[in-house]
């Protein structure tokens, strides 16, 4: 897509701040048709709720964003969150600050993650459905949390552990392997687990980009023949796809499994906007290869969250996982933040800062 639909994006944040005298909001004004465009979203100004009794006041610092925000906006639903309809706060994961704690268990001056939508403030009963967690004190910024050491995180490492099966040797193809998943991906098969990663990538930059961040070789899907590049690459075949794009990309790669291999369905994002859904025709080499397909859903893993935040901060510290989170500033620009990941423009984990790091927090 051409850069020209971004920039009306600038109008829309145009004379927007926040202060800490008010709750800003992003409501869904219309559902998207194609990609979100500025008239998709609306601005509003509410009071700083104030929380009662079991209930906490958060100040939001982060805020991360995913393609699928786009689908809740259209009002399609998924396990976990429920759809949006038009006049809606926009579902959306983040770090907040516990300001006033009216709740037992949550104590003011907490850091924590989970689902704050798009707001500068919010007051929550911290119930189950919210799934919010207290953000480690391990010295790391708290920044993280929106992104490497939040969902997005989770996602990668339960895609590639928890259905890719990965070992020592194996010969590995990645999609959308700058994105925010893929960029994690990349860097625990090549750095953790010890795969040959072939990375694909849409453009010289993030081509550049994906081979300083774990793959041995890198496909410009946008200047390149896929498949032409898949049999130079590899033309011994693929022990494991990790897919973040769907599409003719899987089918290319259905084509050229090896025996025994293993495709996780993580996304699809080249098919979001398509008014028809894109049909496999040769999905039988499954069978021909003994191979397996596997997709997940990411809030069926949350009971593994402490022990995958704990493996992806020490892969941080020991330097096999460098965190890459492209950061949006301010909050007035949240709906610019959405509209990078489907044209392209974001380099690892789409985020947004509303106020930055905290400065004290316990």
């Amino acid at each position: 897509m051409s850069d020209d639909g971004l920039e009306a994006f600038d109008s829309l944040s145009a004379g927007k701040r926040i202060d800490d005298d008010a709750n800003y909001q992003w409501r869904v004004a219309a559902r998207p048709v194609a990609n979100v465009v500025p008239s998709d979203f609306r601005w509003t100004v509410t009071d700083i709720p104030e929380p009662r009794d079991g209930e906490v006041l958060l100040k939001t610092h982060y805020l991360g964003l995913a393609p699928v925000m786009r689908f809740y906006m259209q009002g399609t639903g998924a396990a976990g969150e429920r759809a949006l309809e038009p006049g809606d706060v926009i579902h959306g994961r983040g770090v907040a600050q516990i300001v006033k704690s009216r709740h037992p268990d949550w104590q003011e001056g907490e850091m924590v993650q989970g689902q704050l939508g798009w707001q500068t403030y919010k007051v929550s009963a911290m119930t189950a459905q919210e799934k919010f967690f207290k953000m480690p004190k391990n010295g790391l910024p708290a920044a993280l949390g929106s992104g490497v050491l939040g969902m997005t995180g989770l996602s990668a490492h339960a895609g590639l552990f928890g259905c890719g099966d990965p070992v020592q040797g194996d010969r590995m193809l990645l999609s959308g392997a700058a994105g925010g998943v893929g960029s994690m991906v990349s860097q625990m098969a090549a750095h953790v687990v010890g795969c040959e990663v072939v990375g694909m990538a849409g453009g010289a930059e993030k081509c550049a980009f994906i081979r300083d961040h774990g793959c041995s070789q890198a496909i410009d899907y946008k200047s390149e023949d896929i498949e032409e590049s898949l049999d130079a690459l590899m033309p011994g075949g693929i022990d494991l796809y990790f897919d973040n794009v769907g599409g003719e990309t899987l089918a290319a790669c259905l084509d050229r499994l090896r025996m025994h291999s293993r495709i996780v369905l993580c996304g699809s994002i080249s098919e979001y906007m398509r008014e028809q859904p894109f049909g496999l025709v040769n999905y039988t080499r499954l069978r021909a290869t003994e191979s397996r397909m596997q997709g997940f859903f990411v809030y069926n893993h949350l009971h593994k969250w402490e022990r995958v935040m704990d493996d992806l901060a020490g892969w941080i510290d020991d330097g096999r996982l460098q965190p890459v989170q492209d950061i949006e500033d301010g909050f007035q620009n949240m709906p610019r933040a959405l509209a990078n990941l489907y044209y392209g423009r974001n380099v690892g984990i789409q985020c947004c800062s509303v106020r930055g790091e905290p400065e004290h927090w316990n």
